[in-house]
């Protein structure tokens, strides 16, 4: 299948940018490389690719062919992941855009308990938000994508949406450390460390705020939950974070969760979608039926 090599070449250059980076990458000279390109372009009969001072960049043509080449490659997969699959044995390669959210404990576990019955798959997981996971999956560049309160759903196919509490994050020294329950207007006595507002948890927090005419005014912002659970478990700062999002126990990071009464703060959701009209490889579409039950059944 040299044409396939071919391929995987073209999708390094278009994505590096950089007909010398791209060959670095593959382990290739960059002029092995170019000959490779150039006799591609001969083949098809255009330049796919325009000649800049530093670098290069997709002609209409290669925008074109770009695409054509996305879709033979997913479809390898499939078909090795569906051979695979006849001798017993699946294998396969599975690329998620996840919310980071997930991130930390939930999707570690579920491609840990995945592996155990299939340890010949490989994973590629990257931290996409809302807007940006829809868009990997429409390059292609993701197989599933896993995200919080997503912001567009036009070419996003719903295999499932499973309700998340929001649950306050503080140190085990705490005030508010030994309620069962609360509601947001309990937090906003104490010092408050928010994810930024392109946020879907963000939104949801100040939607609940401007119903109620409270103003949520954090004293620390960052797009990093990592940094804020840290920051909550230092000292008297108050995070939030979705159930799906909290390790089993806390305890051993200083910290606790109080869920917040849902009748204050109704839940947002978590969102398992593929790209509609794709038919997935089987490895993904197998674990994407394992995220889907473990979410329903929580």
């Amino acid at each position: 299948m040299r044409h396939l090599q071919d391929y995987y070449f073209f999708k390094k250059i278009a994505e590096t940018g950089s007909i010398r980076k791209a060959a670095k990458s593959l382990t290739i000279t960059s002029t092995a490389l170019n000959r490779r390109i150039l006799a591609l372009e001969n083949e098809l009969g255009t330049e796919m690719f325009e000649r800049l001072p530093k670098g290069v960049k997709l002609s209409a043509a290669g925008e074109v062919f770009l695409h054509h080449v996305r879709e033979q490659l997913t479809d390898i997969e499939k078909v090795k992941s569906q051979i695979s699959d006849l001798r017993g044995e699946r294998r396969g390669h599975i690329k998620i855009a996840c919310s980071q959210a997930l991130l930390p404990f939930f999707l570690p576990n579920q491609i840990n308990l995945y592996r155990n019955q299939h340890p010949h798959v490989t994973f590629n997981v990257q931290r996409r938000d809302r807007k940006a996971a829809e868009q990997e999956l429409i390059d292609m560049n993701a197989d599933i994508a896993v995200v919080f309160e997503p912001e567009l759903l036009t070419d996003f196919h719903i295999l499932s949406a499973s309700k998340q509490p929001t649950y306050a994050i503080v140190s085990k020294d705490h005030p508010l450390a030994i309620k069962s329950k609360i509601k947001l207007s309990d937090c906003i006595e104490y010092p408050l460390a928010l994810p930024t507002k392109e946020y879907g948890l963000r939104q949801i927090l100040d939607r609940k705020a401007n119903r109620a005419f409270y103003k949520l005014e954090p004293v620390i912002e960052s797009d990093s939950f990592e940094f804020l659970r840290y920051e909550a478990s230092l000292g008297k700062c108050v995070t939030f974070q979705i159930e799906v999002g909290l390790p089993k126990d806390l305890s051993f990071m200083n910290m606790t969760a109080i869920k917040i009464d849902e009748q204050d703060l109704p839940p947002g959701e978590v969102y398992v979608g593929q790209l509609k009209g794709r038919t997935l490889p089987v490895a993904a579409a197998k674990f994407a039926q394992q995220l889907v039950s473990t979410l329903e059944s929580n």
